[in-house]
C-alpha cells in the first residue's frame, strides 16, 4: 500500500502521463521507497485514473487477514474487512492519520500488487486498532477479488526454476500416434489369442470388443465438449488398459462354460449354469476397477483425469456389453448345431476339453423264471 500527494519533482511526470496509451499504461517498476506515477485499471465507465505514489507505508505481509463480507448496517452492500499484525497496525494507523488531514484526492491510498494499482480508497480519519473496512459500491466478485489480492498477495513467494522442458506440437502428436499404435497392437494380439485359443468363441469376444469400442467412441464424442474431454495420451492409455478388462470378462465366462462342458453337461445347460458364477466374478472385478478409476478422477487434475475417465467409462461399458450383448449372443449360439454338438472349431469340443463321459446304468438284470427252468 502506498500513500501520497503529488510531490513537486513528480509534477511534470504526472502531467505527461496518459493512461489511454498502452505503452504508458503498464505495470510500473521502481525501487522500493521511491515515488512514482501509475495508472489504475479502467472502470465500468471506461475511465482511467492516474496516481502519484509515494513510498510504501504498509507491506502486504503485514495484512494478517482479508475477507469479503456483507455490510449489514449500511444497506447490505459488499465490503472488505482487513486485519493487520502488530507492525501493520502501527503503520496503518500512522498513514491513515496523515492522509485524513489532506483534502481530496490527497486522502487516498493505493493498493498495489505486482506493480499494478488494483484499488485506491480514501480515508476520513485515522484508523487505529488493527482493523479496517473498505466499503463502496462493490459487487460480490469485486469484493472477493480485492480480498484475495490482500490475502494471497501478501504471501512472500519466490519461485526457482529447476528444470524447463519444451515439448513441440509435433512431439505431442508423435506421442499420441504412438499410443494409438500401441492400442491397435494390443487389440490385434487379443483378437489373435481369442481365435487361436477359443476358436469359434473367439468371434464372440471380437464382436464384444467392437461393440464396446463403438459405445466408448460415441459417448466420448457426445460428452467431450461438455466435460472438456480430449483424446490425449493418458486417455489412450486408459483405453488400452480397458481392452484387457473387457477381454478378461469374456475369458471368465468362457472358462465357466468350458468347466461345465468338462463335467459332462450339454452346452445349453452349461451356458445357463455357468452364468451365475461368471456374473458374480465379473461384477466384483469391474467394481474394483471402476472404484479405482473414480477415486483417481476425483483426486487428480489435468491429463490424469483423462486416463481415469476413460478407464471408468470403459469399465462401466464392459458390464453393459457382457450383460446385454455377450450373454444373449452365447445363449443363441448354444442352440446352433455348430456349437451344441461340439464342433472342433467351435472351441467347445468335449473331447478336446477332456470332458467326462456321461454316466451309464450298471445294474444287472435278474434272470427270468423260464430261463431258470430251462437251465435245470
Amino acid at each position: 500500500m502506498t500513500q501520497g500527494s503529488v510531490p513537486p519533482e513528480l509534477a511534470a511526470q504526472f502531467a505527461a502521463l496518459d493512461c489511454s496509451k498502452p505503452e504508458q499504461n503498464k505495470n510500473y517498476q521502481t525501487a522500493e521507497g521511491a515515488p512514482t506515477v501509475a495508472c489504475t485499471q479502467k472502470d465500468e465507465g471506461g475511465i482511467y485514473y492516474k496516481l502519484a505514489l509515494g513510498p510504501v507505508a504498509v507491506f502486504g505481509a503485514d495484512v494478517s487477514k482479508a475477507q469479503a463480507t456483507i455490510d449489514t448496517q449500511q444497506g447490505g452492500g459488499w465490503q472488505v474487512q482487513l486485519q493487520f499484525n502488530n507492525k501493520g497496525t502501527d503503520a496503518f494507523t500512522a498513514v491513515t492519520g496523515q492522509l485524513a488531514t489532506q483534502p481530496e484526492p490527497g486522502n487516498q491510498f493505493a493498493i498495489v500488487l505486482d506493480g499494478k494499482v488494483v484499488s485506491h480508497p480514501y480515508v476520513k480519519s485515522a484508523i487505529p486498532g488493527g482493523s479496517a473496512v473498505i466499503s463502496g459500491n462493490f459487487k460480490q466478485t469485486e469484493a472477493q477479488n480485492l480480498a484475495n489480492v490482500l490475502s494471497f498477495g501478501a504471501l512472500p513467494l519466490e519461485f526457482t526454476t529447476s528444470d524447463v522442458t519444451t515439448v513441440s506440437p509435433q512431439l505431442g502428436g508423435d506421442q499420441l500416434k504412438a499410443g494409438l499404435v500401441a492400442g491397435l497392437i494390443g487389440m490385434i494380439l487379443v483378437v489373435a489369442y481369442s481365435l487361436v485359443y477359443y476358436r469359434g468363441l473367439g468371434l464372440v469376444s471380437i464382436a464384444g470388443l467392437l461393440v464396446s469400442a463403438a459405445l466408448t467412441y460415441s459417448i466420448m464424442s457426445l460428452l467431450g465438449a461438455g466435460i472438456g474431454f480430449a483424446l490425449n495420451l493418458p486417455a489412450v492409455c486408459g483405453a488400452i488398459v480397458a481392452i484387457g478388462i473387457t477381454a478378461d470378462s469374456f475369458i471368465v465366462y468362457f472358462e465357466r462354460i468350458r468347466d461345465e462342458v468338462r463335467e459332462g453337461a450339454p452346452l445349453r445347460p452349461a451356458v445357463q449354469r455357468a452364468w451365475p458364477r461368471a456374473r458374480r466374478t465379473i461384477l466384483v472385478s469391474d467394481f474394483v476397477s471402476f472404484l479405482c478409476a473414480a477415486v483417481l478422477y476425483l483426486v487428480s487434475v489435468g491429463k490424469v483425469q483423462g486416463f481415469a475417465f476413460t478407464l471408468g467409462l470403459t469399465t462401466a461399458l464392459d458390464v453393459v456389453v457382457i450383460f446385454l450383448f455377450t450373454k444373449p449372443l452365447i445363449t443363441l449360439l448354444a442352440r446352433r448345431k455348430f456349437f451344441s454338438e461340439g464342433n472342433p472349431w467351435s472351441g467347445l469340443d468335449p473331447k478336446r476339453l477332456g470332458a467326462r463321459p456321461p454316466l451309464r446304468s450298471t445294474r444287472r438284470r435278474t434272470p427270468s423264471s423260464s430261463a431258470a427252468v430251462k437251465g435245470a
